[in-house]
């Protein structure tokens, strides 16, 4: 970290590992202290000078009036939990100087760090995001950081926000990584940690009818570095999360996306672009058994050109984009 480097906070939300994920891709090439505020425990692997804050959850018990007639997604009334969350940033906000704020994700504290006068900025996300709270969240903020490559995923939420948007390209923590030649026979099924509708018994099932070796990453089966399974499988079959989906372009894999429900159709939005752009076989719903080994010969000669994600150069984009934000130079 360079003399005169700012310092900012930086809210983590909870739900799954793809914010963490992001913030610990983009981490080393941000020149700046930083402040992490967030549910979640702290990782391991913080640059030196950063500091970790763990908040209270809000999302427990039967909430009052959480949205505000439609106005904001979650402020309840009366929950300790929630106004010890905010009271702790905005103390950290004056104690340590921050000279701006990153918010991934959570319109209430876009808005917060705004009315602390914090230079903010906010990542955005694929999907329907045209409701009051989100509109309110993204004029607040000075930059939005959009993680994926401008023109093959255009949510329309963002656009009248003009030069306000920065599309980075894929966020990958692979992105410095070359994939290796030469792929097994094996089917690697990308999990993830935010929940799905798929369960053991669609697996082996899948397996079966494939005649493949399939080995399941995600989930109770968590693997801190998927890199040699990414770039070794014949095919890689995953969610649609956007940490997921930079992880397969940096890959270069062969891949079936499935999108998951998730809230504003975020998932569905990112498997509509990319079966526009070919870059992976996507099926809408897990496939039936029968339906399985087209689907995955068809994946495994595809060669799908993922540098169109923009993956190359996306952390540093971020990062860059962040300084110049909390700078006052964007």
């Amino acid at each position: 970290m360079s003399d005169g480097a700012p310092r900012l906070g930086w809210y983590v939300h909870h739900h799954g590992r793809g914010h963490l994920t992001r913030l610990l891709a983009i981490a080393p090439y941000l020149d700046a202290a930083v402040d992490c505020l967030s549910s979640l425990p702290a990782p391991p692997g913080l640059p030196s000078g950063w500091t970790w804050t763990v908040l209270e959850r809000d999302d427990d018990g039967d909430p009052v009036d959480p949205t505000v007639d439609g106005l904001l997604h979650w402020a309840p009334i009366g929950h300790v939990g929630h106004r010890s969350r905010l009271s702790v940033i905005a103390a950290a906000a004056t104690a340590r100087r921050w000279d701006g704020m990153v918010v991934d994700t959570s319109v209430e504290v876009t808005l917060l760090a705004r009315l602390l006068g914090l230079r903010t900025v906010v990542v955005t996300q694929p999907g329907n995001r045209v409701d009051r709270p989100h509109l309110l969240g993204f004029a607040a903020a000075d930059t939005v950081l959009a993680p994926w490559a401008r023109g093959i995923l255009s949510p329309p939420h963002l656009e009248a926000l003009g030069d306000k948007v920065v599309h980075t390209g894929g966020i990958s923590r692979f992105s410095s990584r070359s994939p290796r030649s030469g792929r097994s026979d094996e089917v690697v099924l990308l999990a993830g940690a935010g929940g799905s509708a798929v369960g053991p018994a669609a697996i082996r099932d899948a397996e079966k009818a494939t005649g493949r070796p399939w080995r399941v990453l995600g989930g109770s089966a968590w693997a801190d570095d998927p890199w040699e399974a990414l770039t070794s499988a014949a095919v890689v079959v995953s969610y649609a999360g956007q940490n997921a989906v930079a992880d397969l372009a940096a890959a270069h894999a062969p891949a079936i996306v499935v999108p998951q429900d998730r809230p504003f159709d975020e998932q569905r939005e990112t498997g509509r672009a990319l079966r526009r752009a070919g870059l992976a076989q996507v099926s809408d719903e897990w496939p039936d058994a029968a339906g399985w080994p087209e689907l995955v010969d068809r994946a495994s000669t595809a060669q799908p050109e993922w540098e169109r994600w923009e993956v190359a150069g996306a952390p540093e984009r971020a990062a860059s984009a962040i300084v110049d934000t909390v700078r006052g130079d964007r």
